[in-house]
C-alpha cells in the first residue's frame, strides 16, 4: 500500500527521503511526490516510478531540513500527477501526505466548498489538507489544536504527517488504523509507514497507537493522544533488522532471494522454539493462554490472501493433530457477516505484515465479542501484534517481494507447531508419532535446500508454458490450499489465469477447460490419497491435458503418465505443503521472468492492504 517518509534535523532532507522512497517501492504504488520546507514550501509530484520523480525535479530547488515523501496507490481518483501526494491546502498552509481512507471524505468536501473551497484533486486527503486549514484559520488555534480538531470529525483510516508553511520548525504525525513509525536519531527524525526507510539511520523506533499525535521538532517529539491534550510517555523499542536483509544481495528480483531464503528463515522460526534433545515445542509468546488452547473447543482463523492459504493448512493440522474442530474466514468476509463467536472460541488472525486492514477489524470484532485472539504475524511492533492478547512471530525477515513466499512457509511452521503442542497437551499424538513430527519438521530446511537445487529444471518446465493463458492447479486434502497458493503465484506475478481445486472436485466443473493448451499442474505427493490422486491424473491425460506433477522422490507411478516431473524428498504427509509449494513458486517466478512482468511489483497490487 502507499508509502510515507519524512525527516526533520540537521542533515539535508531531500537525499533522505528519495532513498526512503526507494525502500518503500516494494509497498507498490503509481505515483510519488516529495515537499520540502525551507523558508517556503516547495512541492514536486510526479504520476509513474520514483526514478521519474528524481528526473523530474533535477535542477530543481531541494534545499532544507524538513521534508515529507509519499508513493502512492490510487483509491480516490485515478493516477495522475494532480492526485499524486503530497497535498497542499489551497491557501498553502499545510502539506499533508496521507495512507488510509477518509470515508466522509464526500460530506467534508461539501461542506468546505460551502465556505469557498475549492479542489484540484479527486482525493479524499486534499480534503483532509483543507479542512484542518480551515479549523487553522477559522478557529485561530495552533497547528497541533487544527490537526486534532480537524480528525474529530474524520470517519476513517489514516497514517498522517503534516507540515505547516507558518510553524516551519515541526511535523505533526497521527495514526489512525494505518501504520506510522518514527526513527530516533542525535537531534534528528525519521518517519515512515515501516521499518524499512528508517534502519539505514537509526534502529531505535517508536510505533504510532491508534489515535497517537506526535508533533515533532529536530530536538524534541511530544506524543499525544487525539482523545485529550495529555502527553503520553513514548515507547521506545529497538528494531531487530539489518540493512542486508532489505537489499538484493546478488539476486535479480527480491522474490527469488526470498524463495531462496526459506531454508534459513524457517530454521529461525522453529529456533529456540522446537528442542529435539527434550522433544519440546515451546512458545513462549502463547505460554499464558496454554490452557485455554488445549480447552479450546473451537478455532477460527481469520486472514487474507496468502496468510489465509496457510490458514487452510493450519485448518488440516488442528483437526487431524489436535481434534479441534476449525473454520478458516476470509478476514474481509468475517467481519461484514454476523459470525457467531462464544467466549470459549478462539481466533487466529495472521498476517505477514500486521497491518492487513481487514484482519484488523475482524480482530476488534472478536475482542468485542469477548473472544481472545491470537496473533500470527513477521513484523515486530505491527498493529496485530499490540491488537491480539498473545501470539508467535514468525521471524521470517523482511519480505520485501509483493508476491508473498517465505511468509506463506513460516506461518505453516509456526501453526504446525501449534497443533503440534496442543495434541501433545491434550494426550491425542502418540509420542512415537510426535517425536517423528519433530525430526521431520526439524529435516525441512535441507530438504527444502535439495529442492532449490532443481532450479534449472525448473526453469525448463517454465519455459514451456511461459505463453500460456490459462492454468489449473490440483491437490487433495493439505495439498489442496497449497493448489491455491500455486495458483495466486502464478496469477499474480505473470497475469495468466490460474484457478486451484481440490483434485476431486475437476470432475464438477474444471474438466471442461482440459485439452491439449491447458497445463494441470497436481500436486500427487505419497499420502492417504494417493491412489485418488493418481486416478485424477489419468483423467487429465485422457483429455489431452498437459500435467505437471509434484512428486515424492522415486515415484515411478506418475513419473510414467505426466508430461512433466519435478520431485521432492518424502516427508510426514503433514509437513508435505512446506515442501510442495517451493517448486510452485519457482515455475511462477521463472514464467513471470519470462514474460517480461515486474516480478516484485506486479501491477495494480500492494505488499500491505492498509485499507479496505
Amino acid at each position: 500500500m502507499c508509502g510515507i517518509v519524512g525527516y526533520i534535523g540537521n542533515r539535508e532532507a531531500y537525499p533522505v527521503l528519495l532513498k526512503g522512497l526507494k525502500r518503500l517501492e516494494y509497498r507498490g504504488y503509481d505515483s510519488a511526490g516529495i515537499a520540502l520546507l525551507n523558508g517556503e514550501i516547495n512541492l514536486y509530484k510526479k504520476q509513474g516510478k520514483v526514478s521519474e520523480l528524481e528526473a523530474f525535479i533535477e535542477g530543481r530547488n531541494i534545499e532544507g531540513n524538513i521534508g515529507i515523501g509519499h508513493t502512492r496507490w490510487a483509491t480516490h481518483g485515478e493516477p495522475s500527477d494532480e492526485n499524486a501526494h503530497p497535498h497542499m491546502s489551497q491557501n498553502g498552509l499545510f502539506t499533508i501526505i496521507h495512507n488510509g481512507i477518509i470515508e466522509n471524505y464526500t460530506y467534508l468536501k461539501k461542506s468546505l466548498i460551502e465556505q469557498g473551497y475549492s479542489f484540484k484533486s479527486m482525493t479524499d486527503t486534499e480534503v483532509l489538507a483543507n479542512l484542518i486549514e480551515y479549523v487553522y484559520i477559522s478557529q485561530e488555534v495552533s497547528a497541533e489544536a487544527a490537526v486534532q480538531l480537524a480528525l474529530s470529525k474524520v470517519i476513517g483510516a489514516y497514517g498522517l504527517v503534516i507540515m505547516c508553511s507558518n510553524e516551519k520548525d515541526k511535523l505533526i504525525a497521527a495514526r489512525k488504523s494505518s501504520p506510522l513509525v518514527i526513527g530516533l536519531g542525535e537531534n534528528e527524525y525519521f518517519l515512515a509507514s515501516d521499518a524499512t526507510p528508517i534502519i539505514e539511520y537509526t534502529d531505535r523506533v517508536i510505533y504510532l497507537d491508534n489515535d497517537d499525535i506526535a508533533i515533532i521538532k529536530k530536538d524534541e517529539l511530544v506524543l499525544k493522544t487525539s482523545r485529550k491534550d495529555d502527553s503520553l510517555e513514548p515507547r521506545i523499542q529497538t528494531l531487530d533488522l539489518g540493512i542486508s536483509e532489505i537489499e538484493k544481495n546478488g539476486y535479480e528480483h527480491f522474490m527469488l532471494k526470498e524463495i531462496f531464503e526459506q531454508p534459513r528463515s524457517i530454521r529461525d522460526t522453529f529456533r529456540g522454539r522446537l528442542k529435539l534433545e527434550t522433544n519440546e515445542i515451546k512458545l513462549g509468546g502463547l505460554y499464558d493462554v496454554y490452557d485455554r488452547l488445549l480447552e479450546a473447543k473451537r478455532i477460527i482463523i481469520v486472514a487474507c490472501g496468502t496468510s489465509w492459504h496457510a490458514g487452510l493448512v493450519g485448518e488440516y493440522l488442528f483437526e487431524d493433530l489436535a481434534r479441534v474442530q476449525v473454520e478458516v474466514d476470509y478476514a474481509s468476509e468475517f467481519r461484514y457477516r454476523n459470525p457467531v463467536l462464544e467466549k470459549e472460541d478462539i481466533v487466529i488472525a495472521i498476517s505477514q505484515s500486521g497491518e492487513t486492514a481487514d484482519t484488523l477489524a475482524a480482530i476488534q470484532m472478536a475482542r468485542d465479542a469477548g473472544t481472545m485472539v491470537l496473533g500470527i504475524c513477521n513484523v515486530v511492533g505491527s498493529s496485530i501484534s499490540r491488537e491480539t492478547h498473545a501470539g508467535v512471530y514468525t521471524h521470517a525477515g523482511p519480505e520485501i517481494g509483493v508476491a508473498s513466499t517465505k511468509a506463506f512457509t513460516a506461518q505453516v511452521t509456526v501453526l504446525t507447531m501449534m497443533a503440534m503442542m496442543i495434541a501433545r497437551g491434550k494426550g491425542l499424538i502418540e509420542e512415537t508419532r510426535y517425536k517423528d513430527l519433530l525430526r521431520e519438521l526439524d529435516a525441512v530446511p535441507e530438504k527444502i535446500e535439495r529442492i532449490l537445487e532443481q532450479d534449472d529444471k525448473i526453469i525448463q518446465i517454465a519455459d514451456i508454458f511461459s505463453n500460456v493463458s490459462n492454468a489449473l492447479y490440483l491437490g487433495r486434502g493439505v495439498s489442496y490450499p497449497v493448489a491455491l497458493e500455486g495458483a495466486l503465484k502464478l496469477k499474480e506475478i505473470s497475469y495468466i489465469h490460474a484457478e486451484g481445486y481440490p483434485a476431486a472436485e475437476m470432475k464438477h466443473g474444471p474438466i471442461a477447460l482440459i485439452d491439449e493448451n491447458m497445463p494441470v499442474v497436481v500436486i500427487a505427493t505419497r499420502d492417504n490419497s494417493y491412489e485418488k490422486i493418481v486416478s485424477n491424473v489419468q483423467e487429465v491425460k485422457a483429455r489431452n491435458g498437459i500435467v505437471i506433477a509434484i512428486v515424492t522422490e522415486g515415484d515411478e507411478t506418475i513419473k510414467g503418465m505426466a508430461d512433466h516431473v519435478i520431485e521432492i524428498p518424502a516427508t510426514d504427509p503433514s509437513l508435505v505443503s512446506l515442501l510442495s509449494s517451493i517448486p510452485l513458486q519457482l515455475i511462477a517466478y521463472h514464467i513471470a521472468v519470462m514474460r517480461g512482468c515486474n516480478v516484485d511489483q506486479p501491477r495494480n497490487l500492494a505488499k500491505s492492504v492498509t485499507v479496505e
